[in-house]
């Protein structure tokens, strides 16, 4: 049994919201808000609430409905309601729509088209028994590389194989699920479970890392010693082919001899988005660099 730890909330158009100081007060650090669903629909009070949560000291995430129709005007409607925006959350809500639930291959192809346009590794993928569903007990590394936001109102949160635990937890719509229910401010909202501390929720929150800003740096110095007949020995010190060595330790070792703090200093260096995209464009699978990223808290 997990004790309810109350931080984030999510709503719609149907919630009504009478303070933000009130859910701001209460404990909550984020909202995430309906935006569109499908192709066409938008939430007309998605792009009103936002300066006023923001103003209120609260972190703000968007949510997009999937279905079963056109994949690419899906994403359209979605990012043009919510634009690119470098400090929101951006999630996927999959999950049973009778008759036109989005499946697998739909689901892949949204989070890329979602990712292309806003980076890497931002988006969250919410859902509870679809997931399971359509997955069953197989692990599907590429789904299992994105933080997923679980619905499963019950004492334990239970995700899918391809996670080893939920990054996010509804664990109840207001009514079913643990308590606590409710939150001042707003009625009939759905509570999330959030299993670390509040600074960590908001340094997590929109997925970019914050990229610090450049240092001089000084052209690296590359020694070669050969020892006859069959060996060779090179040094690279500074510059920024580092990152190079970065990637290519990572393909070598499948991240197996790269500790956090070796990884962690890279990404000081060059920031998370510059090491995700080199770290893929010289070959290191997608999904086991977010892997490791995400499991050194990085």
């Amino acid at each position: 049994m997990v004790t309810i730890n109350r931080k984030v909330i999510d709503i719609s158009h149907l919630n009504n919201v009478t303070s933000w100081s009130a859910i701001k007060s209460a404990g909550i650090i984020g909202v995430i808000h309906k935006a569109t669903e499908g192709m066409t629909f938008v939430d007309n009070l998605y792009t009103t609430r936002k300066p006023h949560a923001i103003a209120a000291g609260l972190k703000w995430g968007a949510y997009h409905f999937c279905n079963g129709s056109n994949v690419q005007r899906q994403v359209d409607n979605f990012l043009s309601v919510t634009g690119e925006d470098p400090d929101i959350l951006y999630a996927i809500d999959w999950e049973d729509v009778a008759g036109n639930t989005m499946n697998l291959d739909e689901v892949r192809q949204i989070l890329t088209l979602i990712e292309a346009r806003i980076g890497i590794g931002r988006c969250v993928i919410y859902s509870g028994n679809t997931a399971k569903e359509a997955l069953g007990s197989r692990k599907d590394s590429f789904l299992g590389s994105y933080r997923l936001w679980l619905a499963q109102y019950s004492e334990t949160p239970v995700p899918q194989a391809s996670w080893s635990r939920p990054w996010l937890w509804q664990y109840s719509d207001g009514s079913a699920g643990p308590m606590p229910h409710s939150v001042p401010g707003v009625d009939a909202a759905d509570m999330n479970h959030w299993g670390g501390t509040d600074q960590q929720l908001m340094d997590q929150w929109s997925g970019k890392a914050v990229v610090p800003p450049p240092t001089a740096t000084v052209p690296p110095t590359i020694t070669i010693t050969v020892d006859p007949p069959n060996s060779a020995r090179v040094v690279i010190k500074g510059g920024l082919i580092s990152s190079f060595l970065l990637v290519t330790t990572l393909a070598l070792n499948q991240h197996q001899d790269m500790s956090c703090g070796q990884l962690g200093g890279y990404v000081s260096r060059f920031g998370r988005d510059r090491i995700i995209t080199e770290a893929i464009r010289h070959g290191v699978p997608r999904d086991k660099i977010l892997s490791k990223l995400r499991s050194c808290k990085l």
